[in-house]
């Protein structure tokens, strides 16, 4: 016996690779397929629609192939409104709760697509209802309160992946995702710098996720300027860059190194340590920065102009410093914030921190992430940040040709 159902894609089905993907996720789950309607736009604006027939053997086979058609954007060719359950205690979810991806969604709630708010992956979807009409926004698992509606299953559900744009030029033109070390970094650079520029232009915020090893290849003091210069609104970091950023000022060495001779002073190595000391018994890195202790550097600049910041702990951290979250729970929600806020975010030569921003991340964000190790920008693609151009180059060389582009265009 086979088992059908029919599905609806519509939008830059082709060019965007939609369909591909669908078709390939029929064939590759085992079921097959028969297109019942295909029009195609013949314009950059016109959009094009197919209405497709899946087949399986079995109810199961064919939720598996609906559930993945679902992720890359299909809808069933007859929807019905979401189902909502309440969750029976908190922190609990009902069974077969739908779990997000990080891509635009709508739930359909008394016969309308309502958007969910704040999107990111692996969230649960909640539901309120509300005198101006219903609203629905995700959760994370540990932040659901016992009666809150709670959608489940995958009926009543619209996902909007980003289509690639038609036509390429413009700032954002470059950025087709991928991870490329041939690509010519100069003027890879360059453009990066434009799409800056424009976020900064049509009033946006970017986001900067910094690691030590920026601090440690001498990047430091151009990142400083373009915080300075307001080229970044935010910092999202870990113990260890501020650590790193404070040493250099106070000793002028990265981890006992200093980063312009490359030679390591006597005791070097105890900067690290002292610094956090001395931070420590100023009260935090503000009030360093209020009494003069600290006179340089990205965190520095970060309180002179007033760009906030979120330093996440982890259990590698010396000391940490008293601006460091070291609760994990209290971390994600600071950086999830922060992530939302965001219009473009620089992931610069940061394996953990840049999992964990891209993990909160809507995927219409836009994202850069630059390392040396391209294992690092694979990773941040592999677990959902598809959106996100990668450059395999030295992070000592990005950000300087960055800050000269930005601040003397």
């Amino acid at each position: 016996m086979t088992i059908s159902r029919e599905v609806e894609l519509s939008g830059h089905i082709i060019d965007s690779g939609m369909m591909q993907a669908c078709f390939g996720a029929i064939m590759d789950l085992g079921g097959s397929f028969e297109v019942d309607e295909f029009r195609i736009g013949r314009s950059e604006v016109e959009e094009s629609y197919a209405r497709l027939t899946v087949l399986a053997d079995t109810e199961d086979d064919l939720r598996s192939i609906v559930h993945e058609l679902h992720q890359n954007g299909a809808t069933p060719a007859h929807p019905v409104d979401a189902t909502l359950e309440p969750a029976p205690d908190d922190q609990v979810v009902p069974p077969n709760f739908y779990s997000t991806t990080n891509h635009h969604t709508e739930i359909r709630h008394d016969g309308e697509w309502i958007p969910v708010e704040r999107i990111e992956m692996d969230c649960v979807v909640v539901v309120e209802r509300e005198d101006d009409g219903p609203r629905a926004y995700t959760k994370v698992l540990n932040a659901i309160e016992e009666g809150e509606l709670v959608v489940t299953g995958e009926t009543g559900i619209r996902v909007r992946p980003p289509e690639r744009p038609r036509n390429r030029e413009g700032a954002f033109g470059f950025m087709q995702g991928g991870v490329s070390s041939e690509r010519p970094s100069e003027s890879t650079i360059a453009k990066v710098a434009e799409a800056i520029a424009e976020t900064k232009r049509e009033g946006g915020s970017v986001l900067a996720v910094c690691g030590p090893a920026l601090v440690h290849s001498g990047a430091r003091e151009d990142l400083a300027r373009l915080v300075r210069e307001g080229y970044i609104d935010m910092l999202s970091a870990g113990n260890g860059f501020a650590v790193h950023d404070l040493e250099r000022d106070l000793y002028g060495t990265s981890l006992g190194m200093n980063t312009e001779t490359l030679d390591h002073p006597r005791k070097g190595h105890k900067h690290h340590i002292y610094t956090i000391s001395e931070i420590i018994r100023a009260g935090g890195i503000e009030e360093a920065v209020d009494r003069g202790l600290v006179e340089s550097g990205v965190m520095y600049e970060c309180i002179e102009n007033d760009r906030p910041f979120v330093l996440a702990g982890s259990i590698r951290d010396d000391g940490p410093l008293p601006d460091t979250i070291t609760d994990s729970v209290e971390a994600q929600n600071a950086i999830r914030e922060q992530a939302h806020e965001a219009d473009m975010v620089l992931m610069l030569s940061t394996l953990l921190h840049s999992v964990a921003v891209g993990n909160c991340l809507p995927s219409s964000t836009r994202v850069v992430c630059v390392d040396i190790n391209p294992a690092t920008v694979t990773q941040l693609l592999d677990r959902g940040s598809a959106q996100a151009v990668g450059m395999v180059t030295d992070i000592g060389t990005f950000v300087p040709i960055l800050a000269e582009q930005l601040c003397e265009e």
